[in-house]
C-alpha cells in the first residue's frame, strides 16, 4: 500500500478519534469504555511520530512512557479495566461486554506496531474501533451480530497483512527491526531495551545489567553453547546445513548481550537471523504462550483471559482464508522458506509459577471450533512441510535464568552455565550403558513411590538386528541443551497404566496433582488438582495439554540422566521453576503428543556408536503414509517424574526376566554409578 494513501488514511482516523474524546452520543454506560479506548489509540499515535534520540533521550521519560502504556492491564489495575472481560461483563453484560474487552485487548497491541511504525497497522485499528463505535452511537444499544460481523471481517479481510506478515517474519532476515536493535546499540546504555516497545520490568534490566558484567570469555561460552548445539543438530540428525541461510532467534529481552554474540557465531555457518515478535493479534495469537522474542508479562492472567479470543471471528471461512494466505506466501517466498534452518529458541526460568483464574466471562472456543482448530494444525502443518521440509530442519533450545527466581540469581545463573556446559563425552558413556540395557527389552515399567501413584508399563520397538540397530536414542548437547537424557518412541499397544506428578510447570502453567490414564498409548482419562471443581480441572487440562483433542498418544519415553540439574533445583528451591527443558533430564518423562521425530520420520538417524535408532515412528505417525491428516496433533509436551518421587524402573525381557535401571531414584546399573554422585553428596550433606 502506498505510503502516502496510508498516511492519509491514519490522519483521518486521528481526527475521527478526537471527536470521540468530546462527543456525548453514545449511551452512558459505555462513553467511558469508547472514549479510553480512543484517548489511548491517541497516545500511540503520539508514539508513532516521535524521533527519538535514544543517545540523549532521558531514561526517566522512556520509563514513564513505557508504564503508561502498559499500567492499565497490571495486576493492581486489571480488575477495574476494560481488558478484564469479568469487569466489562459486570458493566456491558455477557455478550458486549466480552467483545467489547476483546477489542480492547485487540486495541493494545497496537503498542508495539506504534514501536515499530506500522503506521498501516494502526490505521487499520483505529478503523476497526470507530466503525464499532459508529454503530453505538447510531443506536442507543446496536444488534450484537452487527457488530460482531465489523470484528468478523475485519479479521477476514486483514488476514493477507497480520498472517502473511507472520510468516514473512519468520522467514526473511531482511525484517530486521528487532536486530538493528541487538546488534547497532550501546548495550551498556540500557536506555535500548526500550526500543522494542515491550514492557520491561527489573528482570530485563537486571539481566542486562548482570550479563554486562561477565566476562567476554563467558559472554561466548554461553553463545557457544547455543549456537553448536543448533549446528550438531543437523550433524547428528543427518542433515545437510549447508542447504540454509536463516536461523530464526527466539528469546527473552534482557538477554542481547548473548544474541549478538550468537549472531556472529550462526553468521560463520552461513546463516542470517530472523528474530520475529511473539504474535500479538487475534489473528495470529493461539494461546498464551509466547513464541518469537518478548519482554516482561506485565499480566498472565491478561494473556490468559484473551488467549481465545479468536473463537470471535473463528469458522471455516476465517480458516480456508488463513490456510490460503499462507499457500500464496510461501508459493511467492519459496526459496526463502527452502533456506530456512529452524529455530534456535532460549528459555527462561525462575519466573514465579502461574495457575490461572479460570473465568466463565473469558471467551472459549465451542465444540465446533475446537475441530476446526484441530483441522486447521494439521492442514497448516502440511502447507509448511511442502515449503519447509521436516527431514531438513533441526533446533536448539537452552534456557537460564532471570533475577525474579531470587537472592541466588547470581549463585543458579553460573550454576545453570555449569549444568549447560557438562561434559558430554562422560554422559553418552554412561548413557549408553542403559541404553543397552533397554535395547534387551520388550517394555519397562515405571512405578512410583510415597504420593506418586505412577504404575506404568512403556512397551518398546522390537528390534530386527541388535548389532546394528537401537531402540534409544543418546541425546548429548545438541538440540535440547543440556545433556541428560536417553529417548524413544513408544509402542503404543501394550503402553498402560497411570502417570501421576505432585507439581508440573508446563508451557507457562503450573498443574497441581496431575493424573493422566492410558491405555495402549493413548490417554483415556485424566485430572488435576488446581481447582475444587474437577470437571474445572479437566476443562484446564484438554485446553493446554491435549489442545482441545479428545486424545492423545504417548510420543515419547525417557529417562533423564542429569542429577547434577536435580541437585541444583533441591539446592535452591527452584525445582518447579525448571522450565521442562531441564526438567525433563531430571527423572523419566513422558511426553504427549508427536514423537520427536515427527515430519522427519523417513531420515535415518544414529548414534555416536553407529547404530540406527529405528524408532522413529508409532502406530499414529506411521498413518502419514496414506492418511497423513490423522498422523499428527502438533503438539508435544513433556511430563517429568522427579527422582525422589520415583521407586524403580524396570526392564521387562521377552522371558519375563526384570533389570533394574533404577530403584529408590538411584541408577543401579554398573558403570552408571557417576550419576549417583551429585544425590549421594546432596543427601550426605543434609543428613
Amino acid at each position: 500500500m502506498e505510503e502516502s494513501f496510508v498516511t492519509e488514511r491514519y490522519d483521518l482516523t486521528l481526527g475521527r478519534l478526537q471527536e470521540i474524546l468530546r462527543e456525548e452520543t453514545t449511551k452512558g454506560k459505555y462513553r467511558d469504555y469508547f472514549r479510553k479506548t480512543a484517548a489511548f489509540l491517541l497516545q500511540l499515535s503520539e508514539v508513532l511520530k516521535k524521533e527519538r534520540d535514544w543517545e540523549t533521550i532521558s531514561e526517566k521519560e522512556i520509563k514513564e512512557e513505557n508504564q503508561s502504556l502498559y499500567e492499565d492491564i497490571l495486576p493492581g489495575n486489571y480488575g477495574t479495566s476494560y481488558a478484564d472481560p469479568k469487569y466489562a461483563t459486570e458493566k456491558f453484560g455477557e455478550k458486549f461486554g466480552r467483545f467489547l474487552s476483546a477489542v480492547y485487548a485487540e486495541m493494545r497491541t497496537g503498542i508495539v506496531y506504534a514501536y515499530e511504525k506500522k503506521t498501516e497497522y494502526l490505521a487499520i485499528l483505529n478503523e476497526l474501533f470507530i466503525e464499532i463505535y459508529n454503530c453505538f452511537e447510531e443506536e442507543e444499544e446496536p444488534a450484537y451480530e452487527r457488530i460482531a460481523d465489523i470484528l468478523y471481517w475485519y479479521a477476514n479481510d486483514y488476514c493477507e497483512v497480520f498472517a502473511a506478515d507472520r510468516i514473512l517474519d519468520q522467514i526473511d532476515p531482511g525484517r530486521s527491526f528487532a536486530y538493528d536493535i541487538i546488534c547497532k546499540s550501546d548495550l551498556n546504555d540500557l536506555r535500548y531495551l526500550y526500543r522494542f516497545g515491550e514492557y520491561i520490568t527489573e528482570n530485563e534490566i537486571r539481566t542486562a545489567e548482570y550479563l554486562n558484567g561477565l566476562s567476554e570469555e563467558t559472554i561466548q561460552k554461553m553463545a557457544d553453547v547455543y549456537t553448536e548445539g543448533f549446528r550438531m543438530g543437523f550433524v547428528l540428525g543427518n542433515k545437510d546445513l549447508s542447504k540454509k541461510s536463516t536461523v530464526n532467534i527466539r528469546y527473552k529481552i534482557g538477554f542481547e548481550r548473548v544474541i549478538r554474540a550468537a549472531i556472529e557465531n550462526f553468521a560463520k555457518m552461513g546463516l542470517s537471523p530472523s528474530i520475529y515478535r511473539a504474535g500479538g493479534s487475534a489473528i495470529v495469537r493461539r494461546g498464551a504462550a509466547k513464541n518469537g522474542y518478548f519482554g516482561g508479562n506485565p499480566n498472565k492472567q491478561y494473556d490468559y483471559d484473551h488467549k481465545n479470543d479468536m473463537a470471535l471471528f473463528l469458522d471455516k471461512r476465517f480458516i480456508e482464508r488463513r490456510l490460503e494466505v499462507m499457500k500464496t506466501v510461501y508459493e511467492q517466498k519459496k526459496d526463502l522458506a527452502a533456506g530456512f534452518a529452524g529455530p534456535a529458541v532460549m528459555e527462561v526460568f525462575g519466573e514465579k509459577p502461574f495457575s490461572p483464574e479460570r473465568k466463565p466471562e473469558a471467551i472459549s472456543f465451542s465444540k465446533k471450533q475446537e475441530e476446526l482448530l484441530v483441522s486447521f494444525d494439521g492442514k497448516a502443518a502440511q502447507i509448511t512441510n511442502m515449503y519447509i521440509k521436516g527431514e531438513e530442519r533441526s533446533f536448539t533450545i537452552v534456557a537460564y535464568p532471570v533475577p525474579e527466581i531470587g537472592a541466588d540469581f547470581d549463585e543458579i545463573f553460573q550454576e545453570t552455565i555449569r549444568i549447560n556446559t557438562l561434559d558430554s563425552e562422560a554422559y553418552s558413556k554412561v548413557q549408553q550403558i542403559i541404553i543397552d540395557a533397554l535395547d534387551k527389552g520388550e517394555k519397562v515399567h515405571i512405578l512410583g513411590k510415597g504420593g506418586n501413584r505412577t504404575d506404568l508399563t512403556v512397551a518398546l520397538c522390537r528390534l530386527s538386528d541388535p548389532e546394528k540397530e537401537t531402540v534409544f536414542e543418546n541425546c548429548v548437547a545438541d538440540v535440547n541443551i543440556p545433556v541428560g537424557e536417553v529417548f524413544t518412541s513408544p509402542v503404543l499397544k501394550g503402553t498402560n497404566g497411570v502417570l501421576h506428578v505432585s507439581k508440573a510447570y508446563l508451557k507457562d502453567l503450573q498443574y497441581v496433582d496431575l493424573e493422566l490414564a492410558f491405555q495402549d498409548g493413548m490417554i483415556t482419562d485424566y485430572r488435576c488438582g488446581n481447582f475444587e471443581d474437577k470437571e474445572a480441572g479437566k476443562a484446564y487440562i484438554k485446553e493446554n495439554i491435549l489442545f482441545n483433542q479428545d486424545t492423545l498418544p504417548m510420543g515419547e519415553f525417557a529417562i533423564g540422566t542429569n542429577t547434577t540439574a536435580y541437585v541444583a533445583g533441591r539446592r535452591y528451591g527452584i525445582e518447579e521453576k525448571f522450565p521442562v527443558l531441564i526438567a525433563e533430564k531430571t527423572g523419566p518423562h513422558f511426553a504427549v503428543g508427536d514423537t520427536c521425530y515427527s515430519y522427519s520420520e523417513d531420515t535415518k538417524v544414529f548414534n555416536l556408536n553407529g547404530k540406527e535408532i529405528v524408532a522413529r515412528d508409532n502406530e499414529i505417525s506411521i498413518l502419514r503414509k496414506d492418511q497423513p491428516e490423522k498422523a499428527y496433533f502438533h503438539c508435544h509436551t513433556d511430563i517429568t517424574i522427579p527422582y525422589d518421587e520415583l521407586d524403580e524402573i524396570e526392564v521387562i525381557r521377552p522371558d519375563g526376566s526384570g533389570m533394574l535401571i533404577i530403584k529408590d531414584g538411584r541408577f543401579v546399573l554398573q558403570g552408571t554409578e557417576m550419576l549417583n554422585e551429585p544425590l549421594d553428596a546432596w543427601e550426605e550433606s543434609h543428613k
